[in-house]
């Protein structure tokens, strides 16, 4: 990959700066429990990629220079974003997440519960107190979405009877109504009309499916990332190019490759089964070529925008979004 994370920071580096100071702040309590935990969770922020859609958009929306509302939003997507995943860890028994040692696993369950109440309850003050109803009302429908998105893919893992159309309902739920968000918000903060939040959340929606087809082709060995090989696998869970590759074959052979995946155990031998199924039957290849259309579609709407350097950062996005290695 040519361009960097920080090459495609560089219209809105000082922007992103700024918004660190800010979220940093806004994180510090009197609590002194609170407080340790709010720094640990700031100190291990990932790559920032949500606060740059919310920030682009903006601009490309006629937000330039950012209002204080688009710091806010990026704010309050963050801060609702962190309660689902502390609450998430707690969920799913989980010690790491990306790297460091998650909440529950340093100050256990009931301490990571409340931390996530705190920070939804830090969300919806930080916009209720500005009167930012158009933005908590887009980022609590994504939280909704989020939820209802992880429920079905619980359902149906039990089953594992998912189509093509569930997958998409699933990963648009769980994933792309997040960065859609991000885009919707942006535009909301820079005073766009109805019409343009809508393109924009579209717009972040198409690059969100594309962002976990990516994620999902990971556990295929496409390249090494931070989670085991095959473990979408032996979680049970139902990706697209495995999806494609069982609609392809065989009674039989589906039935055996439904039964490595349902009583895999963690064995390695069965997984290795699955991923081997997979890349045979073309299930990579037609899962590449879904994520290009997504990302296609996305690069569309992105242009009904003027020109700008930030509407260039925005497509170097996408690109470094489905090009990553991890």
């Amino acid at each position: 990959m040519n361009v960097t994370l920080d090459q495609i920071q560089a219209p809105i580096a000082g922007e992103m700066e700024e918004f660190e100071k800010k979220f940093r702040a806004s994180m510090q309590t009197k609590q002194l429990l609170l407080d340790k935990i709010m720094g640990y969770i700031v100190k291990r922020k990932g790559k920032q990629i949500r606060p740059m859609f919310v920030f682009f958009t903006a601009k490309i929306s006629g937000g330039d220079p950012l209002p204080e509302a688009s710091f806010r939003g990026a704010a309050l997507i963050e801060l609702l974003h962190t309660a689902t995943l502390v609450h998430d860890d707690v969920v799913d028994e989980s010690n790491y997440r990306r790297g460091f040692f998650s909440i529950n696993a340093l100050w256990k369950n009931k301490i990571a519960v409340l931390v996530g109440d705190y920070l939804l309850s830090k969300g919806l003050l930080l916009s209720l107190e500005n009167d930012d109803y158009t933005l908590l009302k887009i980022v609590s429908n994504a939280v909704k979405e989020l939820s209802e998105g992880e429920l079905l893919q619980i359902e149906k893992a039990r089953r594992l009877d998912i189509t093509e159309d569930v997958y998409f309902d699933i990963i648009r739920q769980k994933t792309a109504s997040l960065i859609a968000s991000c885009c919707a918000v942006g535009a909301a903060s820079a005073g766009a009309d109805a019409e343009t939040i809508e393109r924009a959340r579209l717009f972040g929606e198409k690059v969100g499916m594309a962002f976990q087809i990516k994620d999902d082709l990971f556990d295929f060995g496409t390249a090494e990332i931070g989670k085991p090989l095959g473990i979408d696998i032996k979680e049970k869970k139902m990706t697209l190019p495995l999806i494609y590759s069982l609609q392809q074959a065989d009674w039989l052979t589906k039935r055996r490759i439904i039964y490595n995946v349902k009583n895999n155990d963690g064995r390695k031998d069965r997984v290795q089964a699955v991923i081997e199924f997979v890349k045979t039957t073309g299930g990579l290849d037609y899962a590449i070529g879904v994520m290009k259309r997504y990302r296609d579609e996305a690069l569309e709407i992105l242009h009904t925008f003027p020109a700008s350097p930030s509407r260039m950062s925005l497509e170097q996005l996408i690109n470094y979004t489905i090009e990553r290695e991890k």
